[in-house]
């Protein structure tokens, strides 16, 4: 297989996952309008994130929101992919309003948007068989520990110029990755089906991708149960990321009724990313690698995938 490339800072996973936008937008006056309604900004087909009929867990949140404000729930919809952002939050025709006004899942620190304070942090996983060759394993240690011989012949599934690929490289793995897309251009094509589809046809062993997606891949196996390993970052190669929501520049106002309904709602939240088995982490901040490499698709698209 062609050496993977380097980790780069993509979108996103994330998702989540970090392409969600161009260049970032000047300010713009916070005048805190009359909302008529809690205006969501969304890809239609991202399970276990959103999807068209409401059913992700970002979703639920949303809908936890505007039944606080005591609004209803309007979606506008667009393929998280490149220009998300540019396309939904910051889209605005001359003499019309913006479309939506909330993305519902961004990285903490995502710079083309203004991000609220975290509602959760994750971590990426290991997700695999449970009745095949690593069976045994119920850690990363375990994994690693493996005999070098069966190592090297494991394919991996990673997201390219994500964490995962690092990782690889870091442990003298790469020979044992198959690489995915961060991003697809088509936009029915879901990175979890993606990993599913692979995993359950025996093209790869295992996977490595974002916390919320391992866990729904978990939750949706039909033919196989599958497993997940939390992932904890190391030098060099980071895994955890905290998550945040995101609105316009400017609209500190916004953002500061979000930030209320958050710190007002965190317990109602856990129960809703606990329900999609999300991996949760302690809210402090990580400890920090070099060259860490954000949530990619898979969040993240997931936020890469997302």
């Amino acid at each position: 297989m062609a050496r993977l490339s380097a980790p780069l800072r993509p979108w996103l996973p994330l998702l989540v996952a970090l392409a969600l936008g161009g260049t970032a937008a000047s300010a713009v006056a916070d005048d805190a309008p009359r909302r008529e309604a809690f205006r969501v900004c969304k890809d239609p087909n991202n399970m276990p994130f959103t999807n068209a009929s409401g059913e992700g867990f970002e979703d639920k949140i949303a809908a936890l929101f505007a039944a606080e404000l005591g609004l209803p729930v309007e979606t506008y919809t667009f393929p998280q992919r490149l220009a998300f952002v540019r396309n939904t939050l910051r889209y605005k025709l001359p003499g019309k309003d913006y479309p939506c006004d909330i993305v519902m899942g961004v990285p903490a620190d995502f710079g083309q948007l203004l991000p609220t304070r975290p509602y959760y942090r994750s971590t990426y996983v290991l997700v695999f068989p449970a009745a095949k060759a690593l069976a045994n394993v119920d850690s990363a240690d375990d994994f690693l520990a493996l005999p070098r011989p069966t190592l090297a012949g494991l394919r991996i599934g990673v997201f390219d110029r994500s964490p995962g690929s690092a990782w690889l490289d870091r442990h003298q793995l790469v020979d044992s990755g198959v690489p995915y897309r961060v991003m697809s251009p088509n936009p029915d094509e879901v990175p979890a089906d993606v990993v599913a589809r692979d995993l359950a046809s025996g093209a790869i062993d295992a996977a490595v991708v974002w916390g919320p997606i391992g866990s729904y891949l978990v939750r949706e196996a039909k033919d196989s149960a599958l497993r997940i390993v939390p992932l904890a970052s190391e030098p060099g190669v980071q895994f955890d990321y905290s998550i945040a929501m995101g609105v316009r520049f400017g609209e500190k106002a916004w953002k500061a009724q979000i930030e209320t309904l958050i710190e007002r709602n965190q317990d109602r939240i856990d129960a809703i990313l606990h329900e999609y088995g999300v991996p949760l982490l302690p809210a402090q901040a990580s400890a920090a690698v070099a060259s860490a490499t954000p949530l990619a698709a898979t969040v993240p698209a997931a936020q890469a995938a997302r």
